[in-house]
């Protein structure tokens, strides 16, 4: 078996900059870090934030992947050129964003529907990028045989890897991903595979990488988040503390003070740590109690008694 790689996968709305930089102070194993996908505007334009998520200034100490989303080769061009000038040497094509909203307009997981339409990007893009190109891509859309058609489009061309999630888009995150058909992607591609999906534990991660002993790159997304101890636990790495209930709260306080001085008012704020919460709640083991103290505090000041109340009485579990 091959030293296995680990990645944060991308999620929207949690994994910015500042989350990215706090949690590679805190916690070991990650070596990749991929960005919540880039869009452009009407105008063509790239809002401020996503520019600001993908400045070298921001991103120095971290191995950082940008994440693009498009369905046009004039824009799939235009974010290779911008982000090959920031310095990155290769993209990721998000292709298994599943929610309607995207998928409806051709975007994201809804790009598998669409193998014809996915041939002529690439064979228009590629010859022109100057980064590497990466595709994090789900089995389907709508059909969990959609990949049978969309694996030999995307083995005429020089890909560094293809990231899979094991699920159709219509799932969301619902059910469980289906290891059965990445186990017949693999033997139905020419490029590197790298899995994504319910890795939550040591014993998950063993299960998966004797079962497919050829995958190097591993990406966790939500569970990583809510057990940000579990890539150097899965590598066995040496944890930097001692007491991880005492080492989460400080990496959660240094969070809060930075959203604190960059988000505009509480209810951002709040908004923010609650988004958070959903994840972090997982950490404890009465999740649901934990997740309603932090959705009940409207306030800061209700917040902080709530954050004390959990990392005093709640038995963390990460």
């Amino acid at each position: 078996m091959n030293t296995p790689i680990i990645s944060l996968a991308p999620l929207q709305g949690i994994t910015d900059y500042h989350f990215r930089t706090v949690f590679y102070e805190y916690f070991a194993g990650v070596k990749h870090f991929y960005t919540p996908y880039l869009r452009l505007l009407k105008d063509g334009s790239i809002k401020n934030s996503q520019q600001k998520d993908v400045a070298p200034e921001n991103n120095k100490k971290i191995a950082l992947i940008p994440q693009i989303m498009t369905n046009k080769v004039n824009e799939f061009l235009f974010f290779d050129h911008y982000l090959f000038d920031l310095g990155y040497s290769e993209i990721n094509w998000n292709l298994g964003c599943p929610f309607p909203m995207v998928t409806n307009k051709k975007l994201g997981a809804g790009m598998l529907e669409h193998p014809n339409l996915l041939n002529k990007i690439l064979d228009n893009a590629m010859p022109k990028l100057k980064c590497k190109l990466s595709v994090k891509m789900r089995v389907g859309n709508l059909d969990e045989n959609e990949f049978k058609s969309i694996l030999p489009v995307l083995n005429n061309f020089p890909l560094s890897e293809i990231i899979v999630h094991p699920r159709i888009g219509k799932q969301l995150y619902k059910g469980k991903a289906n290891s059965d058909i990445f186990e017949e992607m693999l033997s139905l591609t020419q490029h590197k595979l790298a899995y994504n999906g319910d890795i939550d534990s040591i014993e998950t991660f063993q299960m998966l990488q004797s079962r497919f002993p050829s995958v190097e790159h591993w990406m966790i997304g939500r569970k990583l988040i809510a057990n940000p101890f579990l890539a150097s636990d899965i590598l066995s790495l040496n944890s930097k503390c001692s007491d991880r209930k005492k080492h989460f709260q400080s990496f959660h306080d240094n969070l809060f003070e930075i959203y604190s001085e960059k988000l505009e008012g509480s209810g951002h704020l709040l908004s923010k740590m609650l988004h958070l919460w959903e994840y972090f709640s997982d950490s404890f083991t009465n999740s649901k109690k934990v997740y309603k103290r932090i959705k009940k505090a409207k306030n800061i000041y209700k917040y902080d008694n709530a954050i004390a109340e959990i990392f005093n009485n709640e038995e963390f579990i990460a």
